[in-house]
């Protein structure tokens, strides 16, 4: 005696609609992968720089004279052209006037007129920190309007200090601002009493 097979009405259809669905799920599934595998950066090499503090300075655009800044921390350590990281400052632009402003551009020499020298403090110390103004090198005898800006990042920016100094003479050092820490990071005080760090430098008791 033959049996006969039950056959459920539309099964047919069914096993091709989950075929056809299992399918397109593997393609989605292979295309999301791919697509990670595209978008993923390849970090080898990156770094993440975080900073606490920014010191910017300016003097006029074009004016050929070399200024630079110099930072002490609490810790009797000075930033300057010739030690351009502390570990935890770093000299991010040193200008040297009209030396080495020009740079060749799809074979025509093109001249950078903005004058400015930044320092970042990536890792604050409780204590006082001296920001100090040096006219390196002078083609002029008119003085020169150096202006200088301390600025405390995070959590939101906050000015610490501007102000604007004139310098006329190659050697002259000047004491911007001096602003002391407190152990949370915040700025407790600010001065400008005088304080000269070349000399200290050049006495072999800076860095």
């Amino acid at each position: 005696m033959m049996r006969r097979r039950f056959t459920r009405p539309g099964s047919t259809t069914n096993a091709f609609t989950d075929l056809l669905f299992n399918t397109l799920l593997g393609f989605a599934f292979m295309f999301l992968i791919a697509f990670i595998l595209m978008a993923e950066p390849n970090k080898q090499g990156n770094v993440t720089v975080k900073a606490e503090f920014l010191i910017t300075i300016n003097w006029p655009d074009g004016h050929p004279d070399d200024i630079d800044v110099l930072v002490e921390d609490p810790s009797g350590v000075v930033l300057w052209f010739d030690n351009k990281d502390t570990g935890t400052m770093h000299l991010d632009r040193d200008d040297r006037g009209a030396v080495q402003d020009q740079m060749m551009i799809n074979g025509k020499m093109v001249t950078n007129p903005i004058n400015q020298e930044s320092v970042s403090i990536r890792a604050w110390i409780p204590g006082e920190y001296v920001v100090n103004i040096l006219h390196y090198n002078a083609n002029y005898n008119e003085p020169v309007p150096v202006s200088v800006k301390v600025e405390k990042l995070n959590p939101v920016v906050t000015l610490v200090y501007y102000g604007v100094h004139s310098l006329n003479r190659a050697g002259m050092e000047v004491t911007a601002t001096r602003f002391v820490l407190d152990n949370s990071g915040a700025v407790a005080s600010t001065s400008g009493l005088p304080k000269a760090l070349l000399t200290q430098i050049t006495s072999g008791k800076g860095p």
